[in-house]
């Protein structure tokens, strides 16, 4: 593992780090744009006061902090592979180039001792996983990785109901920021309401410490879009329905079912729905580092 030089020395001294996804921009965005949003969603971090650490696999090497010359290799190479946690291993044997997803982001952010992640949406429970048995690894990772996590809920594609229920039963403390509702990720409410709302940073940071004190596991608070942000839901359930539609018609399943979908609702949405994507990944590392602060200090 290799940690760049001013991620390093803000853990060192105790300034507050947030760890930052690569799917996201290898898989998640289109080329060349995805390069400048992700010299945004680093300011975004440093304006907030926090130190951005965005985590990827390079020839093999866990990297943690990107310089330019590595954001621009993880974003302009399609094909680049998307690791989550169980594809570490092979990735590293094999001197592979490859994108963190929310699992893998988390076990390596914790290994370096960063204790705060932005993401977009988390992964979770598939619509059809009564079929398919498919289950996001974000789940299973979250619940045994201590780290505190700022996303837009679940990807509003997934069963949220069911995905909540998996939360539950895996011991990850969710919580709503300035919330009851739980968001779904394009949507400010998903139609499901959280157990638990916090108002303040130093609540989060109370939580945070509580959780370490009395066992591992995440910390995920759920930061929703303003309803003037979010896609429009005439527009997001018309997508949603045609885009499972075509999943089982073309007979996508396993990883590719997110990448299917999310393209299809840009597609369908004339691109609406990945400048929502792009506010969702600021919105959530401007908390993340606001978080990241508060948990530094107390």
């Amino acid at each position: 593992m290799l940690i760049a030089p001013e991620v390093a020395e803000a853990l060192a001294t105790g300034r507050p780090v947030v760890a930052l996804e690569s799917t996201l921009l290898a898989h998640g965005l289109p080329r060349p744009d995805n390069l400048r949003v992700a010299g945004l969603i680093e300011s975004t971090v440093r304006d907030a006061g926090a130190v951005p650490a965005t985590i990827a696999v390079l020839a093999g090497e866990v990297r943690v902090g990107l310089d330019q010359t590595a954001l621009e290799r993880i974003c302009a190479d399609p094909g680049v592979h998307k690791l989550s946690a169980r594809d570490l291993p092979v990735a590293l044997a094999r001197g592979m180039d490859g994108a963190t997803t929310v699992a893998s982001t988390a076990v390596l952010a914790a290994r370096a001792g960063i204790a705060a992640f932005a993401t977009g949406g988390l992964g979770g429970v598939h619509r059809l996983a009564r079929q398919s048995w498919d289950e996001s690894a974000d789940l299973v990772t979250l619940a045994g990785t201590h780290i505190l996590v700022v996303c837009a809920g679940v990807k509003s594609i997934l069963d949220v109901g069911a995905t909540l229920e998996r939360l539950e039963s895996l011991s990850v403390t969710v919580l709503g920021w300035q919330t009851d509702r739980f968001p779904g990720f394009y949507l400010t409410d998903s139609g499901f309401a959280v157990d638990w709302r916090v108002d303040t940073a130093a609540e989060v940071a109370a939580v945070v410490a509580a959780r370490r004190a009395f066992g591992g596991g995440a910390v995920l608070v759920a930061n929703p879009l303003p309803d003037t942000e979010q896609l429009d839901p005439a527009s997001h359930d018309e997508a949603l329905a045609s885009g499972l539609a075509g999943m089982v018609r073309d007979g996508v399943h396993g990883k590719a079912v997110t990448p299917y979908l999310l393209d299809h609702f840009h597609r369908t949405t004339a691109g609406a729905s990945r400048d929502v994507n792009v506010r969702i990944i600021l919105r959530n590392a401007a908390l993340a580092a606001q978080l990241a602060a508060a948990m530094a200090t107390a």
